[in-house]
């Protein structure tokens, strides 16, 4: 064969190939796509995630169905989508409870790092300190104050052993230096009900689930665990403004897809979750629900997640905090 022909044929095939690269791309997603959630209907995480997922349905063009699997701290959701084949059809919607599972149990059937493939973070949600206002506290100062005054009487509530709200209230605990015991729960809603009716003293709760009853007076929020104010409730200060430094906690939620899922897929879905939190339609949904919106390319995500598994890793060996076998 004439070298111009074999030269023509290779870079006809070529081109082929880099067209065929490029439609598999466009085509994607060609069926509906399930997001596994972690936790349970009506979650935090479940709310953002069905927020985000309608949205980004609309304009894939197919539909992104929630699948909740909740229990174990997350750990059963997780494990659904690290076995998963990584094809871009099953994701993963989670909190920062994904980093905080590599230290607070003993062995995982997964391995948090190298199973997973970060798409971006989507939010973060301040964790507002709530108390009922019968017990007649009015500031974190009193908290402070009354938990010194009677060491291990006072109580927190949290959605569950080794959860980004217990997490949150074992920082604050550590920086103001109390001692106060973890009652954890299945979620934020009995959580809720117990600090509610005052058998439990305090709960580090996402704002979405308690801030009517914050407007309401039924709930009384002393402080936002947040590096910053949060955009729901601008008069409620941080831990930190209120007299505790180094309590700050960022509780997120995020997106993540198995290992080995195509990396033109990842940077797809990553597109799409930013193009999503742009829309007037979710801007309006997270100023109601707390939550702020938060972005980083996919490679910037899993240093972040290595990063945050350290320092988690720290506070639990600082809590004196158990592995669950």
């Amino acid at each position: 064969m004439p070298f111009t022909r074999r030269a023509g044929l290779a870079a006809c095939l070529a081109l082929g190939a880099a067209f065929a690269a490029t439609a598999a791309e466009t085509a994607y997603p060609t069926k509906p796509i399930r997001v596994i959630v972690p936790f349970a209907a009506g979650s935090t995480t479940d709310i953002i995630a069905r927020a985000i997922t309608d949205k980004m349905s609309a304009s894939m063009g197919q539909m992104l169905v929630i699948d909740n699997r909740g229990g174990a701290s997350g750990t059963i959701g997780q494990q659904a989508v690290a076995t998963a084949a990584p094809d871009g059809y099953t994701i993963m919607i989670h909190s920062s409870s994904h980093t905080v599972s590599p230290s607070t149990f003993a062995k995982l059937p997964f391995d948090t790092v190298a199973d997973f493939a970060g798409v971006t973070p989507i939010s973060t949600l301040p964790n507002a300190l709530v108390i009922s206002p019968s017990k007649n506290i009015k500031t974190l100062k009193e908290l402070v104050a009354a938990a010194k005054a009677k060491p291990g009487t006072i109580n927190f509530a949290s959605a569950g052993q080794g959860s980004a709200t217990h997490l949150n209230a074992e920082k604050f605990k550590l920086a103001a230096k109390i001692d106060a015991t973890n009652i954890p729960f299945k979620g934020s809603a009995d959580a809720v009900t117990e600090v509610l009716s005052g058998r439990v003293d305090y709960y580090f709760s996402p704002i979405a689930p308690v801030i009517g009853q914050i407007r309401e007076g039924h709930l009384l929020a002393l402080a936002v665990g947040s590096p910053k104010r949060a955009a729901a409730l601008p008069d409620v200060p941080t831990t930190a403004e209120a007299g505790v430094p180094g309590s700050e906690f960022n509780f997120w939620i995020g997106m993540m897809a198995p290992a080995k899922t195509p990396r033109e897929v990842v940077n797809r879905l990553h597109d799409e979750v930013a193009k999503a939190l742009a829309s007037p339609e979710v801007k309006e949904r997270f100023l109601k629900l707390g939550a702020d919106a938060w972005t980083l390319k996919p490679e910037q995500f899993d240093a972040y997640i290595k990063d945050e598994i350290a320092s988690n890793a720290t506070l639990v060996k600082a809590a004196g905090l158990s592995p669950a076998p």
